[in-house]
């Protein structure tokens, strides 16, 4: 082979090789491998010279094949990612179930935020027939007494006669109504007589009876609201007054309204007042919460409500102490109850109903200052009504102290705590005994 055609083929090869720099930076390391491999063929094959452009026709072929071998590399990850892109949608209909539970969830939600809103319940409708026939029973005992006397007094429609206002000042004071109250009630009486309003015995009566009405719808009053879930209601008052009884009533009229009541055993410095708390609650079928013996009565309230948010229980009825009134540590150790109610509800205690003896009289009016000055009383439930000729006293207590009445109890049995209501009370209280009863009462 001749120089000349030597330096040809050099020429041809540097030719080629300046061709293929020319192309993209990213093809050159495809060319520098395919290059060679055609630039080393025509060495041994090419016995004569070949014109230039023959021998740059074999050079331009391998030139053109190298664009195919990235496109396949291209090809292979596209197909690559396209089972990746296949599988997303495959993993799309996991998240969907999910997707369908919630609005399941979003419709349940709104059932606790509607629970608060039925507590206001409609006004109640007035007492029954046999309601007030049995309030009536229950005040047998206060109707012969100064209510008779009163009767007494206006039994006859004649004019009314002042002295007949200063008797009946000194009957009001006996049947423990309370000074203040009383004077109200005489001025109030005295003013209508002055301007003529009042002329006649009924007339009076009548007025008396409106006056009362007034005085125990003042404040409101009626059955305990259930605003909350759990609603606590706490059970404050002295030995003796039946706030254990009365718990048990109460608890056993909510479970007749379906609802679910937890009971807690609050009143720890009594082994009597617990186990009395327990067996109302296996009649009512109450869960009862309680402590040991002589256990803080703190503690047991809070334990208690949680116990009833664990549960969704709807009412806490607590007891506690009843202990002297006269004695401060009682009234101290409510106040540490009332700020633990608060610490466990995030709120005060839903309801303070305070427990009274009717049968206490004057002794009840001062239980109602004191117990008001140690806690924020919602409510009384004034109880032992039908063992006393004092009932009077539910008019001293509401005027002076300004708390609505809950229930009154006029019996032993558990349908002997009423709700509260006004007009049924004021229409069985002032119920005028007939002449002979009158005159019975006058001769004794």
């Amino acid at each position: 082979m001749s120089v000349t055609t030597i330096l040809i083929l050099v020429a041809v090869v540097v030719l080629v090789i300046a061709v293929v720099a020319l192309r993209g930076r990213g093809g050159a390391s495809a060319l520098r491998d395919a290059q060679p491999e055609p630039a080393a063929e025509p060495l041994p094959s090419a016995p004569e010279p070949a014109p230039d452009k023959a021998a740059a026709s074999p050079a331009a072929p391998p030139a053109e094949p190298s664009p195919p071998k990235p496109a396949p590399a291209g090809a292979a990850e596209e197909a690559a990612e396209e089972p990746a892109e296949q599988e997303g949608p495959a993993e799309e209909p996991v998240p969907e179930p999910p997707a369908k539970e919630e609005p399941q969830e979003l419709e349940a939600e709104p059932l606790p935020d509607s629970e608060p809103a039925p507590p206001p319940a409609p006004p109640a409708p007035p007492p029954s027939a046999e309601e007030i026939a049995a309030l009536k029973r229950g005040l047998k005992g206060t109707r012969t007494g100064f209510i008779a006397r009163l009767s007494r007094l206006f039994r006859k429609t004649e004019e009314l006669r002042p002295e007949v206002l200063d008797e009946m000042e000194e009957v009001l004071i006996t049947a423990d109504i309370g000074v203040k109250t009383a004077d109200a009630i005489l001025a109030a009486l005295r003013s209508a007589v002055a301007e003529g309003a009042i002329k006649t015995g009924d007339q009076a009566w009548a007025a008396l009876e409106a006056h009362a009405r007034e005085i125990l719808t003042r404040n409101g009053g009626g059955p305990i609201a259930l605003p909350h879930k759990p609603t606590v209601i706490l059970v404050v008052g002295v030995n003796g007054v039946g706030k254990t009884t009365t718990i048990g009533k109460l608890a056993s009229r909510l479970k007749e309204q379906g609802k679910e009541v937890l009971l807690a055993a609050g009143d720890t410095f009594r082994a009597a007042a617990v186990l009395q708390l327990e067996v109302w609650g296996r009649r009512t079928g109450c869960e009862v919460v309680k402590g040991k013996d002589r256990a803080d009565p703190s503690s047991v309230i809070f334990d208690a409500i949680k116990r009833a948010q664990e549960m969704g229980a709807d009412v806490v009825i607590a007891d506690t102490a009843g202990r002297l009134h006269t004695k401060s540590p009682l009234m101290e150790e409510l106040k540490k109850v009332g700020r633990t109610i608060e610490k466990a509800l995030g709120r005060p205690a839903d309801e303070v109903l305070l427990v009274l003896d009717a049968t206490t009289g004057q002794n009840a009016l001062q239980q109602a200052e004191l117990f008001g000055e140690a806690m924020s009383v919602t409510g009384i439930a004034l109880t032992k009504l039908d063992g006393t000729a004092k009932g009077g006293v539910i008019l001293g207590i509401v005027d002076q102290h300004g708390l609505p009445v809950r229930y009154v109890g006029i019996g032993e049995r558990v349908e002997d705590l009423k709700e509260f209501d006004a007009d049924g009370f004021v229409q069985a209280l002032f119920e005028r005994p007939s002449e002979d009863a009158a005159e019975g009462t006058e001769n004794a």
